[in-house]
């Protein structure tokens, strides 16, 4: 992402919430569903209370999240094991990496994932590194960036984004960067990306970063604050946080298979790069902002049977939807009373998602507050990450597997 990021108001946070205080007023609580009881959050201690006891990480999945351009890995066995992946460059000026975003292993390897990487941006740009992971156990990990994706970006007022990522079938990979975050048009985009993906080796302060250019088709480039993304087949899903886009994405069709005219892609955009076939892949709001607290849809992640769960940050709210987009239940909200304040709500305020095999859902919380003179953002070390376990199929109280942390914002799973 920006180096604003380590701003108290990252500007990507601004666009959301504005976005959603719009919104807000429109939104309207579980009057057709259920609504999970999730009660107060627990602590980082109840986590290892009640979770299966064991080497940290062996056989449990292994969650990833960027916080302050921070990568950390958390076990999630209940021993509260966390290991730092990659120091922010500016922390460590020799060896380190920026790294955000939303967080993808590839299908076909899972060693290897996809990540925000934004070091010694503007030259080069940012955009999306390719690392690959060694080890299988929280203390013993190792991750090498091999490759890179830089778009082109449209001519946004504020400064580009990177987020989302996903990966389409025959190894495509999808990614989306959130445009004009606050006024002006919806110039958010959804690239694809086309392999091989790595090549070269980083050298640091070189312009290209020393690897290899990706080859890449836009798909839109016209989304309002784009958020995460979540692929299932060949649909590809998005998260909109303002109008008039504003709502979870669906785009179906036939996906581009090349950069060219041969593959499906012969127009070009503003910026001179290749564009998707007029009508080839179709966009349409699969999922509405405004009711049952979804005031700003941002990430998306598959919940079991089929269905969506999304994450809307202002307002605290992840919300479960089934297959066809309807509405089923609230799977977390803050308590009733509770307001933005000084202090965030104790439930959170969640950002990136992702669902772990067993059906854990592990979230980013930003720690947004409200501060009178400044409005509404991540405060000092507001921050955590959470997970929320499912018994009997009930959501239980969110866990905390790490809090104090800086504009936390993309979860990704490593399965060893």
């Amino acid at each position: 992402m920006t180096p604003s990021r380590r701003r108290p108001r990252p500007a990507a946070l601004v666009a959301l919430l504005t976005a959603a205080i719009v919104l807000v007023a429109a939104c309207s609580s579980d009057d057709d569903g259920d609504v999970a009881e999730t009660g107060d959050p627990a602590t980082a201690s109840s986590v290892a209370a009640t979770a299966t006891t064991g080497a940290a990480g062996a056989g449990d999945p292994i969650v990833l999240n960027g916080q302050g351009n921070d990568l950390v890995a958390y076990a999630t066995d209940g021993s509260g094991e966390s290991q730092r992946l990659f120091t922010n460059k500016e922390d460590d000026p020799e060896d380190g990496r920026d790294l955000n975003a939303q967080i993808c292993f590839f299908p076909d390897d899972p060693r290897r994932f996809v990540a925000g990487e934004d070091t010694n941006q503007p030259d080069p740009l940012q955009g999306w590194g390719i690392f690959e992971l060694e080890g299988d156990t929280v203390g013993d990990l190792t991750a090498t960036q091999v490759g890179k994706l830089t778009p082109t970006y449209q001519g946004s007022a504020d400064n580009a984004e990177n987020y989302g990522c996903g990966f389409l079938p025959n190894g495509r990979i999808v990614t989306s960067d959130v445009g004009n975050q606050v006024n002006g048009d919806g110039d958010g985009q959804l690239i694809v990306w086309f392999p091989p993906f790595t090549g070269g080796e980083y050298v640091d302060g070189a312009a290209n970063a020393g690897f290899d250019d990706v080859a890449f088709c836009k798909v839109d480039v016209g989304i309002a604050t784009a958020g995460g993304v979540y692929v299932d087949g060949e649909d590809v899903y998005v998260g909109s946080a303002r109008p008039p886009t504003g709502g979870v994405l669906r785009y179906s069709g036939d996906w581009p298979t090349g950069p060219d005219a041969a593959g499906g892609c012969g127009r070009t955009d503003a910026t001179g790069a290749p564009l998707v076939d007029e009508g080839a892949v179709e966009r349409e709001v699969f999922i509405p902002a405004g009711e049952h607290g979804l005031a700003s849809p941002h990430s998306v992640a598959g919940a079991p049977g089929g269905g969506f769960y999304v994450t809307s940050v202002i307002t605290g709210v992840i919300d479960e939807f089934d297959p066809d987009g309807a509405f089923v239940r609230t799977i977390l909200e803050p308590p009733p009373g509770e307001t933005l304040g000084a202090e965030p709500f104790s439930t959170g305020t969640p950002l990136g998602l992702a669902v772990a095999p067993d059906g854990t859902i592990y979230y980013a919380d930003i720690g947004i507050v409200a501060d009178p003179a400044e409005g509404f953002g991540p405060g000092d070390g507001t921050g955590s990450v959470r997970a929320i376990r499912f018994v009997d199929g009930d959501p239980q109280p969110p866990e905390t597997l790490d809090d104090g942390l800086a504009f936390p914002d993309g979860i990704g799973i490593f399965q060893p």
